[in-house]
């Protein structure tokens, strides 16, 4: 596809994701990748819309006092997390290219008062980051790497090098695809602007983070399981309770599967808030959760 294409579908896709959705649906997608209660009480309940697919902040080893980057950082959830564990003389940056996700952020910044002092958002593509070298100790993403067309996606992990304090680290939750994933699968754009179509796999990720100068790289699959996109409903839970929790497959350290797979005459019809498609195939056997670390040596 275009990557002039992909940009213009995926700032529609999220200008839409940004006028939110339930409570209900938004924290049980968090709890399902590693949100604890605690965490997402500790948060504005307006800036969590359900469109993680990790939690990046969980492999950071954040500490007081540090600047972290959240490259693509939406209504600011992750953000607004970390700054509760960087104190005071922290900072918490977010850059984002959508504009109404950026309105989004800063309205709920601004809604916090002081306890959001050390949180600032930025208007920027992930490629080109309108900051200065050597800024930040960490930087995390959160599902949003896998949306940058193929041919530019090396150019994110150069950026991240370079903003990168010397020791400083990356943490990415991001699905990753775990096989050569079908044309018809790769055209679908809800797919797509869902971070399913355009998901890479471990080894290109490998190679990017070594070629911009990074060491220490680790890329694991999470074993999460990804058709929560597909059935959890409004309300938070499974759609029409038409099964018991995905349950893992046979064999020791397989992926979970969802009951409530919808038929192949469906597919293309409907999308759900992270703009995922109805799809008959498992969205686990083709891509994976993934979290991703590295060092700026």
């Amino acid at each position: 596809m275009d990557p002039s294409t992909i940009y213009d579908q995926v700032r529609q896709h999220y200008s839409a994701a940004s006028q939110g959705t339930t409570a209900q649906y938004s924290s049980a997608i968090a709890k399902s990748f590693g949100y604890s209660q605690e965490e997402l009480a500790n948060i504005p309940e307006d800036a969590n819309l359900g469109l993680s697919c990790g939690n990046p902040l969980a492999i950071t080893g954040l500490r007081k006092g540090e600047t972290i980057l959240d490259l693509g950082s939406g209504a600011g959830f992750d953000v607004f997390l970390a700054s509760t564990k960087l104190g005071a003389s922290g900072r918490a940056i977010g850059i984002d290219m959508n504009d109404d996700m950026l309105s989004r952020a800063n309205a709920i910044k601004v809604s916090r008062g002081a306890s959001a002092d050390n949180v600032s958002f930025l208007k920027g593509v992930i490629t080109a980051v309108p900051l200065e070298d050597g800024i930040a100790d960490c930087i995390i993403s959160n599902c949003v790497l896998n949306l940058v067309p193929a041919d530019e996606k090396h150019l994110v992990f150069r950026e991240m090098y370079r903003l990168l304090k010397p020791g400083g680290r990356v943490a990415v939750s991001d699905i990753l695809a775990k096989k050569q994933l079908p044309e018809n699968l790769v055209r679908d754009m809800a797919m797509y602007v869902g971070c399913i179509a355009g998901a890479s796999q471990v080894g290109e990720y490998e190679a990017w983070l070594r070629d911009a100068g990074f060491e220490d790289v680790l890329i694991t699959d999470t074993m999460s399981d990804l058709n929560v996109y597909l059935d959890i409903g409004e309300d938070g839970k499974n759609k029409g309770d038409c099964c018991a929790p995905a349950t893992p497959q046979a064999g020791e350290g397989a992926n979970p599967v969802s009951c409530c797979a919808v038929p192949a005459e469906k597919v293309g019809e409907s999308a759900n808030k992270a703009g995922v498609a109805a799809e008959k195939t498992d969205l686990n056997e083709w891509v994976g959760s993934f979290k991703v670390y590295a060092v700026k040596a």
